[in-house]
């Protein structure tokens, strides 16, 4: 971090720390007040606001899913003991993601050895040698429109979910801060081109979502309803409310964050640079790592494991010579650097996730909303809605909040009316919301940590709260016109 940006970090430190007391005592006394008056906060309500509010605190993202999960679980009831075992008998699950994760992020790393990017980015950088406002301006779209397209082809074609970001888009930071791009403006891009994708498109990542989760469970759950839902009706019931992530998206490039914004370090025309990056790219090197790409891709499909096939790719460019066989282990060394903060908080959510489970609360939670919506269908699909968002900021991973919703959600949307397509929108945008906005979502994970390489870049206010306003309202209120009209 350049030493003019330190002063402005300890600043906002001690901010935060000024701040933190009041609100915690606030709470505290709400708190106490609630329980002098009788009154029985539901414990999901209250483990996912706890979160919230200790990480806009600046708590550590997993120091507070912790002692959210913690609180939550004793206000339910729960011994100390029982809270202690949930957690830890769901780590496994995300043990299992994180080590995906890593190995991900050391396949993404072996493709960078390729010296793809660098080039990419000098090529850029070039361009911005000439002062006319037209070229900075083409170099600005140019820049936005590989970062959709990356994010697009990320969940399908080259399935490296978010491994990508910390890989493509620290040599751009320099780039960025010429041209002065607010990177909140960048994090919405990616946010939103990744959730559109998944979504929508019915392959890779798009392929689990849409037919293995979605429609599995909106089968299982209402073939007693008389509700069998097709492989192609998920695409259909996601398409309206994609639409408002592409909303979401341009009022965040167009109006949001058009405005420029100076970072510490505006003259920098790469922000990291990886010195053993070839400086010419040989065509039998592009051939191998197009080869790779493809195999990978042909073993995840093949095996249902981006395990296998990250695993695979990664061999492959290790033995056509993209980088030297002694340096294996510091290629995947560097991506387990690379993605292990990502990887323990996927961790850690996912015995954040049991807890919330343990409580046994959130069938009350969504018990009370159905009584609140009575038989009214536009306020039921407003209310389902933003329940499934609390939810799933909670859970960080709309994967898993589709099992939960979908038992309860499918039956009161047949019983109030809904049409089979409404329902699954219903469901599908239910459990995506929260997912791009959530502090402990893969999504804002991995945007920051491509856009905080020189640590300019904060996670919850520079990438969850503005993907949180955009991602997830746009969605919000198109999901809730994809109800009604479907």
């Amino acid at each position: 971090m350049p030493d003019n940006a330190i002063p402005a970090a300890s600043a906002r430190r001690q901010d935060s720390r000024a701040q933190a007391l009041p609100i915690l005592v606030v709470c505290a006394a709400l708190y106490g007040i609630s329980l002098a008056a009788g009154y029985h906060i539901n414990a999901v309500v209250l483990t996912i606001l706890s979160m919230i509010i200790l990480c806009l605190l600046r708590i550590p993202v997993a120091i507070a899913l912790i002692s959210a999960a913690m609180l939550g679980a004793l206000h339910a009831g729960m011994p100390m003991t029982d809270a202690i075992g949930a957690f830890n008998d769901n780590l496994l699950v995300g043990a299992q993601v994180g080590l995906t994760y890593v190995m991900i992020g050391a396949f993404a790393v072996a493709l960078s050895r390729s010296g793809l990017l660098e080039l990419l980015a000098d090529a850029i950088s070039s361009r911005l040698g000439s002062h006319e406002e037209g070229t900075r301006r083409g170099v600005k779209w140019t820049l936005f429109g590989l970062f959709i397209v990356a994010s697009l082809m990320s969940q399908n074609l080259v399935p490296v979910h978010i491994a990508f970001i910390p890989i493509l888009i620290p040599p751009l930071l320099g780039v960025l801060d010429r041209l002065k791009v607010d990177r909140r403006a960048v994090a919405c891009i990616l946010a939103c081109s990744i959730s559109a994708s998944y979504l929508l498109l019915p392959t890779g990542f798009g392929a689990i979502f849409l037919n293995e989760i979605l429609l599995a469970n909106v089968n299982s759950v209402g073939a007693a309803h008389g509700l069998t839902a097709t492989a192609d009706m998920a695409p259909k019931a996601m398409a309206l409310p994609v639409l408002g992530l592409v909303a979401g998206l341009l009022v965040a490039v167009f109006i949001s964050y058009r405005r420029p914004r100076d970072y510490a370090t505006p003259d920098a025309s790469v922000a990291i640079t990886r010195p053993t990056a070839p400086s010419r790219l040989k065509p039998l090197q592009l051939i191998i790592t197009l080869a790779a790409l493809a195999v990978a891709l042909v073993f995840q499909l093949s095996f249902d494991s981006l395990l296998i096939g990250a695993m695979v790719g990664f061999l492959i460019l290790t033995l056509g010579g993209i980088f030297r066989w002694q340096e294996q282990d510091d290629v995947f060394t560097d991506g387990l650097r690379m993605m292990a903060q990502i990887a323990v908080i996927i961790t850690i959510a996912s015995g954040f996730a049991g807890v919330l489970t343990a409580t046994g609360e959130i069938d009350a939670l969504v018990s009370a909303s159905a009584a609140l919506i009575g038989g009214n269908m536009a306020v039921g699909a407003a209310v389902m809605l933003i329940v499934g968002l609390f939810i799933t900021i909670g859970f960080g991973d709309s994967f898993a909040s589709v099992p939960i919703l979908a038992p309860i959600y499918l039956p009161l949307a047949l019983t109030l009316g809904f049409d089979p397509l409404a329902a699954i929108a219903l469901l599908g945008a239910s459990a995506a919301l929260g997912d791009a906005g959530s502090p402990a979502s893969t999504i804002t994970l991995g945007a920051t940590a491509g856009l905080n390489a020189d640590g300019q870049h904060d996670h919850i206010r520079d990438s969850v709260i503005p993907t949180f306003l955009h991602c997830n309202l746009g969605m919000l209120v198109f999901a809730w016109v994809a109800a009604m009209v479907l």
